[in-house]
Parts: structure tokens; sequence; C-alpha cells
């Protein structure tokens, strides 16, 4: 079958390459891609949210399936677009919208949360919509931005503050006087620093402990477990400095021993599918479970409606199972009893990004050395290919993946194929992983 999908970061780069991997697939396409999905399938200059553009381009190339990767185009309704009638024969992967605000809406994951009894942090929501003009959200809730710098003052410290809606990653604040929680709110209620996004926050309690992130594939009413994985946000080495969008990734997590699966898919997992069903939400596709460990049980940080990155790089590469095989279960609610095989061996990822980032940096850096890299996958995130160099197009610009029979050896060769890789103003993390060698 031919196959769209929907992205152009290192992430749609590990599912392209693992969907051309299966029989199934006869041509994979990806919208917009990027250079390494190029070498794999054809690339598409569509942006993710074009609606129009992505239906004229299925129904003249005959796609059977697309694959969403990155969450704006699915809590912008990008499934639901596809129910209607000339395009209902093609299987989308991911939520309906009103399923996308597990992600896209902080509240509406807490409140799903509590309904479900799923332990997370204790919290509370604000918000203040008179500040953002043309919200046209409905039913708002009265504004109580007082009460919120009320309930800072007397909240302990550190504080988590979240702006409600997408913000590209940017819209949580770990505050750790008050004075600082107090400016952050400020900034996202009154001075409408994610716009929209803002117009509510959720503040809760601060968890102490030890991340990871589950990843289920479900038709919304089965699912299956795919590779556990740790990403590794802060730019510095020793996890400080400013929040990126990922600096690497490793799967699977040593701590997420048997006891903790257990445990997890006990009183996370399970009451998550509960819900979808209680709630009628449509989902079928991909749930980024973001965790914390805290006295040996885990906590929901988060939830996402779709594949993380830089973890979808390390993820794919361990399972073992036929991707467009189990995809096209979940059309027909077909999951219950598919096997998700998982391979034993390490992943690790590194991710190159370029001078500056998280902040201001240059692109069109000339990048060499890809042909001097061995035993790893190289996937492309913020690259352009100009005439016959490839350049720096982004923040984040190749993730290095190993597959290893151990964690360390994977490390060291993602690491040392770091190295074999130049471009003016290049960084890496050298402590990908560091907890565990």
């Amino acid at each position: 079958m031919n196959i769209l999908l929907i992205g152009g970061g290192g992430r749609e780069h590990a599912l392209a390459l693992k969907l051309s991997e299966s029989e199934l697939c006869k041509h994979v396409f990806i919208a917009p891609g990027n250079p390494g999905t190029a070498q794999i399938g054809t690339n598409v200059d569509i942006s993710v949210n074009d609606f129009e553009a992505q239906k004229s381009f299925c129904l003249e190339h005959k796609i059977e399936m697309v694959v969403v990767g990155p969450e704006d185009p699915l809590v912008n309704g990008i499934y639901d677009f596809f129910q209607q009638e000339e395009l209902k024969h093609i299987h989308i992967i991911g939520p309906s919208q009103f399923g996308a605000q597990l992600e896209g809406s902080k509240a509406f994951a807490k409140e799903f949360m509590m309904k479900m009894n799923i332990p997370t942090a204790k919290y509370k929501e604000f918000s203040n919509y008179s500040a953002v003009e043309n919200t046209n959200i409905q039913q708002p809730a009265s504004d109580n931005y007082e009460a919120g710098i009320e309930y800072i003052k007397n909240h302990s410290l550190p504080i988590v503050l979240k702006a409600d809606g997408l913000a590209a990653g940017k819209g949580v604040v770990i505050a750790e006087t008050h004075d600082d929680a107090l400016h952050a709110f400020k900034e996202m209620l009154q001075e409408n620093k994610f716009g929209k996004a803002g117009a509510k926050v959720v503040i809760e309690e601060f968890l102490t402990g030890i991340e990871c992130s589950v990843f289920v594939l479900t038709d919304g009413e089965s699912y299956c477990l795919l590779p556990t994985a740790k990403d590794y946000k802060r730019i510095g080495e020793g996890d400080k400095g400013l929040n990126t969008g990922g600096m690497g990734a490793i799967s699977p997590v040593p701590f997420a021993d048997e006891i903790f699966m257990q445990k997890v898919v006990t009183k996370i997992v399970e009451p998550t599918i509960k819900g979808l069903q209680q709630e009628k939400i449509t989902y079928k596709g991909f749930v980024f479970i973001g965790l914390i460990k805290v006295n040996e049980e885990p906590f929901v940080i988060e939830y996402n409606c779709r594949m993380g990155d830089p973890e979808t790089e390390v993820v794919m590469p361990r399972l073992e199972s036929d991707l467009v095989a189990l995809l096209l279960k979940l059309k027909n609610n077909e999951l219950a009893g598919a096997e998700c095989k998982l391979s034993p061996k390490h992943a690790a990822t590194v991710m190159l990004v370029s001078g500056g980032y998280p902040e201001d940096f240059e692109k069109g850096k000339v990048m060499t050395g890809f042909e001097s890299c061995e035993n790893s996958l190289l996937f492309h995130a913020g690259t352009k290919q100009i005439e016959q160099n490839i350049v720096t197009n982004g923040g984040r610009v190749i993730a290095i993946t190993t597959l290893a029979d151990d964690l360390q050896t994977a490390l060291k060769t993602s690491k040392s194929n770091a190295e074999k890789i130049q471009y003016e103003g290049k960084y890496y993390r050298k402590d990908i992983g560091w907890e565990f060698s």
C-alpha cells in the first residue's frame, strides 16, 4: 500500500524507515520530510497543517494509510478531517480532535486522570481569558487570576506552572522561588506569553524522582506496549541549563523493570484505555505517557498523543514486529492479541544541535563526515539539501542511534560517530545515559 507520513523531523525519519521495512508498504511519501527521509521514500512539499493539500495528494496518489508524526495536526483535527466521505477509506493513525486534548490541554488531561484515578501530581487550574482576545474557548471558566496569586504565595517550593495549550515545548516552568512563580504566572496569564495556549494555567506540585516514557499503541479498546525510553531535555551535561526538545535518549530504561512496569500497566495504562472508552474518545494510534518514579511508584507527568522525539529514534529500532501490520489492526479494533515483538538489545541516541540552541542559532552550516560513521543509524532532524551539500536547518540537527548488546557499547558508538560529523558550532551532550553507564 501507499503510505503518507506527516512531519519532517528525526521522529519522522525513524518512522519512515520502520514503515518502509514492511512488506505491506509499497511506497512511503513524507510531507514535508527532510534529506534523510528522501533516501527512504518521496518527500512532498506539503505542510503538516495543510489538510486540503494532503487530501488532494492522497486521492491523486491512492494513499491507503496516513501516519501523523507531530502533535499540531492532531490537535487541529486532522483525524476528523479524514472522516469525510471521500477520505473515509484512508486509515489515519492518531486520535480524534477530542482525544488529542490529552496533549492539547493540560487541564483536560488532569481532569481525565482524576476521573480514572490515575496517579499524578496534585493541581489547580487558573484562567484569565479576558486577557486574550478572540480565544473562542467554549464555556470558559470564570477568571480567577487573583486567586492564583494567593495560591502560589502559599504553595510549597518548587512550583510547577504549565500553560494549558500547546506551547512548542516551552510552556512549562519549574519555579524555585515564589517570586519566580509569580513572574511566570503573570507572563502567561496577563502578558500573553503563549497567547491562547496560556489563557489557562495548571499549577501543580513538584514531584521528585526519575523520569521515563512509556509508549502504547491502541485501537481505543486494546493496546500493546512499545519499548520504554528515557530522554534528556536539558542542554547542559549533568542535566543542567535550559530545556530543549531533547538532547538524546536511551531504551530500554534500566529501572523500568518487570515489577515497576506491572504497576504502570495496572495503575496507568489500563485505566487510560478504559478512560478512552468511558469518555467515548476515538483513538487509533500512539499514546506517549510521560512518567516519574517516586518512591517506587509511577506518576503521570503528561500525555502526548503521538510518538516522542528523540524517543522514537530509540523505540523504533527496537521494534521487531511489522509496524504497518500493527497499524492496520487499529482500523477495525483488531489489536487484541497482537504481538509487539521487541529486541532485547539496547538503543542509544545522541542528538547533534546547532551552536546557541535552544536560544538563537544560525542555520545553513555545511555538514561533513556522514560517510565516516559506522554501526549507527543517522536520523535527520533539522537538515536541508542545497545542491550537493547537507546543511543545518534547525536547532536539533541529527540524531545518531546505535543498537548494541549493552547500553555502554551503544552509547560509546553513538558518541564516536558524533565526533565524526562536522559543522560549525556543533554541540552535543557527552553524558547521555549518565545515570546508568
